[in-house]
C-alpha cells in the first residue's frame, strides 16, 4: 500500500506539478476529518507521515488517570491498566499515544477522507496553471482555436483555455479550429473555477513581443523599440534606437532580406510595418515618423507637444496618408499634435509663417531642395532645345 501510495504521489508530482509537500498536508488534514468524522472530536489527533517511506501513524494523546472510573472522556482520558498495555513505563498523569486504526472508520469517514484529498489536488492544480500564466502575462504565446463561442473565440494555451473577445480580435481575420495563432495575454484572473485568461490581437505590444522573439539585437538589448502606434490589421509604425553605434537599428529588425519583418508581417495577417529611426531630436523624430514622405521643414513645440510640418505640394498626399491613418500613426508615435500643410498652403496661411522655418536651421535644407529642383528644369530644358538646335544646323549645312 506504502509503495503504491509513493508511486502515486510521484505521479501527481510530476503531471500535476503539485509538490508531494502539499500532497502529504492534504493526506494528513483528510485523516483529520476522517478522525473528527469517527470519533467526534479531533483536537487531540495526531498523523505524522514519513516523508521517505510514505508510512503514516494516526494517534490520539490521552492522559493517564488511576482507574477506568476516573475516566470522563473516553477521547481525552484512558484508564492506568489500558496504558500499560501500551507503554509499560505509564504512569497517571502522563500523556500517552494511543494509536488509531484507519481501518476502524466507517464509509461515510472515508468518502469524506477521500472528498479532502481530491479537492486540495483540485486546488492545486488551479493554482499551479494560474501561476504558469499569470507569469507570461503582458506576453505572448502560441495557442490553439478550439472554437467559436458567439462572437468571442476559445484558445487552448495547452493547460488552460483563454478567451479572445470581440473587441480584442482584428476586423477581418478569420480563424479556423485547430489554427495556431499568436496571442498577447492581456489578464489573467483567478477564479473558483480556474484561471480566466483573456487575451488579444489588436495590442500594441503584440507587436512587440513579436519583434523580441524574432529579432536578437532586440533580446539582447542592443536594439530598443522607443515607441510604437498600431492600428491593427491595417499598419503599425515603430520607432527604434541602437546602443551600439555599429549596429543599425532599422536593418536589425529588417533582417536580411526582409527575413525577420516578413515573418512579423505574415503573423499579422498581412499588416503593414513601417519601422523608422527614434530621435532625440523632436523635429527629425517628426520627419522620421512620417515616413515615407519627404519634409521641407519641421517646427516643433516640446511645451505644448505641437508640430507643424511643411512638405512639397506633391508630397502632402503622401504625408497624410489613406484616411489621414500616416499622420494620424505619426502623432501617436511621437506623442506630438501634428499640423502637416504644403509649400502653397504654409506661405498662404495666416499666422503660419513659412519664415519661421528658414529662421530655424531648415533654410539649407529648403534651399538644396530649390536648387535641385532649379538644376533638374534646367537639364530638362536643355534636353528640348539641343535637338531642336541640331535640327536647325542640319537645314543650314544643307541649304
Amino acid at each position: 500500500m506504502n509503495k503504491e501510495l509513493k508511486e502515486a504521489l510521484d505521479v501527481l508530482e510530476k503531471e500535476k506539478e503539485i509538490s508531494k509537500e502539499t500532497l502529504f498536508e492534504a493526506i494528513e488534514n483528510s485523516l483529520l476529518t476522517a478522525c473528527k468524522q469517527h470519533f467526534g472530536k479531533a483536537d487531540n489527533v495526531k498523523v505524522e507521515i514519513d516523508r521517505d517511506t510514505c508510512d503514516f501513524l494516526c494517534y490520539a494523546e490521552k492522559e493517564v488517570v488511576p482507574t477506568q472510573d476516573d475516566v470522563e472522556d473516553e477521547c481525552l482520558q484512558i484508564a492506568l491498566e489500558d496504558a500499560k498495555q501500551i507503554s509499560h513505563r505509564a504512569q497517571v498523569g502522563d500523556i500517552i499515544h494511543v494509536e488509531i486504526k484507519s481501518k476502524e472508520f466507517g464509509r461515510i469517514a472515508t468518502q469524506n477522507a477521500k472528498n479532502v484529498i481530491l479537492q486540495k489536488i483540485r486546488e492545486e492544480e488551479r493554482s499551479v496553471v494560474y501561476n504558469q500564466y499569470f507569469e507570461k502575462e503582458k506576453d505572448v504565446v502560441t495557442g490553439v482555436v478550439q472554437r467559436y463561442l458567439g462572437r468571442n473565440i476559445s484558445i487552448n494555451l495547452g493547460k488552460a483555455d483563454a478567451i479572445l473577445n470581440e473587441s480584442e480580435q482584428v476586423k477581418g481575420e478569420v480563424f479556423k479550429p485547430t489554427e495556431r495563432i499568436k496571442v498577447y495575454i492581456l489578464e489573467v484572473k483567478n477564479t473558483p473555477k480556474g484561471p480566466r485568461i483573456l487575451v488579444s490581437r489588436t495590442h500594441p505590444e503584440l507587436v512587440k513581443r513579436l519583434f523580441e522573439e524574432e529579432v536578437t539585437e532586440i533580446r539582447d538589448g542592443v536594439v530598443e523599440i522607443k515607441s510604437i502606434a498600431r492600428e491593427a490589421g491595417s499598419r503599425t509604425k515603430i520607432a527604434v534606437w541602437s546602443n551600439n553605434p555599429n549596429v543599425d537599428a532599422v536593418g536589425a529588425c529588417v533582417g536580411m532580406n526582409g527575413s525577420r519583418v516578413n515573418a512579423i508581417v505574415d503573423e499579422l495577417r498581412g499588416e503593414k510595418i513601417d519601422i523608422v529611426n527614434w530621435d532625440e531630436n523632436p523635429g527629425n523624430l517628426i520627419q522620421n515618423a512620417l515616413s515615407p514622405a519627404k519634409i521641407v521643414a519641421v517646427f516643433a513645440d516640446p511645451d505644448e507637444r505641437t508640430a507643424k510640418v511643411v512638405v512639397p505640394d506633391y508630397q502632402l498626399s503622401l504625408a497624410i496618408g489613406k484616411e489621414g491613418q500616416n499622420a494620424r500613426l505619426a502623432a501617436r508615435l511621437t506623442g506630438y499634435k501634428i499640423d502637416i500643410k504644403s509649400e502653397t498652403q504654409a506661405k498662404d496661411a495666416p499666422g503660419f509663417r513659412y519664415e519661421d522655418y528658414l529662421d530655424d536651421g531648415y533654410d539649407d535644407e529648403e534651399e538644396e531642395y530649390e536648387d535641385d529642383y532649379e538644376e533638374g528644369a534646367e537639364e530638362a530644358l536643355e534636353d528640348t532645345q539641343e535637338p531642336a538646335a541640331a535640327e536647325e544646323d542640319g537645314e543650314g549645312s544643307d541649304e
